[in-house]
């Protein structure tokens, strides 16, 4: 392909090229015969320091041809479709209690969440999301308050009476009705606070020996009622961030969490979980660890070791978040682990991050050059005040912002996190493959093919100049 040139305009720029399947589809093609084939391109763009100001949000440019011979080019990415890595199941980000409130019931009509909805969910009219990762019962991103499924003690006979999770349910239904190839994926944040050794959700606490089996049916009727809205849980976690947060850490002890080590983890999953699932015909996989790649050591690198864990037809793999470790753990877990899938499964965009469009696009290459197969954010929406949230993480940002009060009441915001997760599912699909691209500091990409045998190329250029940049792809 001739040169063309990753821009910035006083702030970053993402690209993602398109090479359509077209006669290609079937097998990839004998060198030179690349030469007329058309390349399809998108951009965005910011123009602040904090790379949030969009100036151009996944806009379409003049397409591009390859072409036998090009002049050179400061950077070359080399693309070989027959070297190939992980599949692709999806990205995205969590429907929260908080996104539940704000589309359902909140300050949005029924006509704008529509709208809101297909431009988040649908492959057609928006940017496709594939992924979803949802809190079973409260979380930090949630209205005020600790609620579970099941508050009363001390059986599940009044589980889903409150309520509490129908909009989540809801929203995700829509979702998968918007998106087929929509995975599903929940977890909790803590046990009902009647399981626990401290009698409450937050201030963290262990789940009780004689409740194992009983948090074990909590996870079964929570399927279970996904199932009745039409909606199959593909992956399930027993515990987002085990242990956090201590003592020490600024957001302590003041949202739903539970105390956990490795042991505990390994005998919840494998001989109550497991069994119960089966039982109730249940075939939603068991992700592990769920936590940070620099908690590894500590947390998944134990439940990893139990064979009788990581060999059950039950077992999904590991999930990582991104807030502290370098996803090169990946790597590592895939020299000692191979057959066993790995998932990004939350990192935040928030007003801590310097560059958001810089840390995006960062997370989107480096996970999945470390064998991730998913990229998730946390929260969807928040308000315009990073809220409501409930204790834990009040300067999180999301996907979308939708205004609560005020002259723009009702009215909703693209942030930047949708242009960035929107370069990956736009055009990437799940059952894509990672295939190989030349690894670049100054533009870093990732290359993937779709079942349909399209390609598509994502590039950042997240330096202060513009970069030219020469792809190359069968020959």
């Amino acid at each position: 392909m001739s040169p063309t040139t990753v821009p910035r305009l006083a702030g970053r720029a993402a690209l993602a090229l398109c090479l359509t399947a077209g006669a290609l589809a079937l097998a990839p093609p004998p060198a030179a015969q690349a030469a007329g084939e058309t390349v399809n391109l998108w951009l965005t763009t910011t123009s602040d320091s904090g790379g949030r100001t969009v100036t151009r949000g996944l806009q379409q440019q003049s397409p591009l041809s390859f072409a036998a011979t090009s002049p050179a080019a400061t950077h070359t990415i080399t693309v070989d479709e027959n070297t190939r890595y992980q599949p692709f199941e999806g990205a995205g980000a969590s429907i929260t209690d908080t996104t539940a409130y704000l589309l359902r019931g909140g300050p949005v009509s029924a006509a704008t969440r529509d709208d809101v909805m297909r431009k988040l969910f649908s492959p057609t009219d928006g940017i496709g999301l594939s992924y979803v990762r949802n809190p079973i019962g409260a979380s930090d991103l949630s209205r005020p308050g600790n609620v579970s499924l099941d508050d009363t003690c001390c059986d599940l006979n009044d589980f889903g009476a409150n309520g509490y999770d129908t909009n989540v349910e809801l929203l995700t239904a829509q979702a998968r009705q918007l998106n087929p190839a929509l995975r599903v994926m929940v977890v909790p944040w803590s046990a009902p606070g009647w399981m626990k050794d401290n009698g409450r959700m937050d201030q963290m606490g262990w789940l009780k020996w004689e409740y194992y089996a009983t948090y074990a049916q909590y996870f079964v009727k929570t399927i279970q009622a996904y199932a009745a809205r039409g909606v199959k849980v593909d992956y399930l976690s027993v515990q987002n961030e085990p242990n956090c947060c201590q003592a020490g850490n600024p957001t302590a002890m003041d949202y739903p969490g539970m105390s956990w080590n490795s042991s505990g983890l390994v005998e919840l999953t494998k001989n109550f979980v497991y069994p119960a699932f089966r039982a109730a015909g249940i075939t939603t996989k068991v992700l592990v660890h769920d936590w940070n790649y620099g908690d590894y050591g500590t947390i998944g690198s134990g439940l990893l070791a139990d064979s009788a864990v990581r060999t059950d037809p039950l077992f999904g793999g590991i999930a990582w978040h991104g807030y502290w470790g370098d996803p090169a753990v990946g790597s590592q877990v895939r020299g000692q682990y191979p057959a066993v899938p790995q998932f990004s499964t939350e990192h935040s965009g928030g007003t801590w991050i310097t560059n958001q469009h810089n840390e995006d696009m960062a997370d989107i290459v480096n996970y999945a050059r470390n064998w991730s197969r998913s990229v998730v954010k946390w929260s969807l929406a928040v308000n315009q005040f990073m809220g409501p949230h409930n204790g834990g993480c009040g300067t999180c940002t999301g996907l979308i912002t939708v205004q609560e009060g005020g002259a723009r009441a009702g009215q909703v915001d693209y942030t930047i996190e949708y242009y960035t997760t929107g370069h990956l599912t736009k055009f990437v699909r799940p059952g894509a493959v990672r295939i190989d691209s030349t690894a670049n500091g100054t533009v870093q990409n990732v290359a993937y093919r779709n079942p349909d045998g399209s390609k598509a190329l994502l590039a950042h250029n997240g330096g202060t100049s513009a970069q030219s940049v020469k792809v190359v792809w069968g020959g």
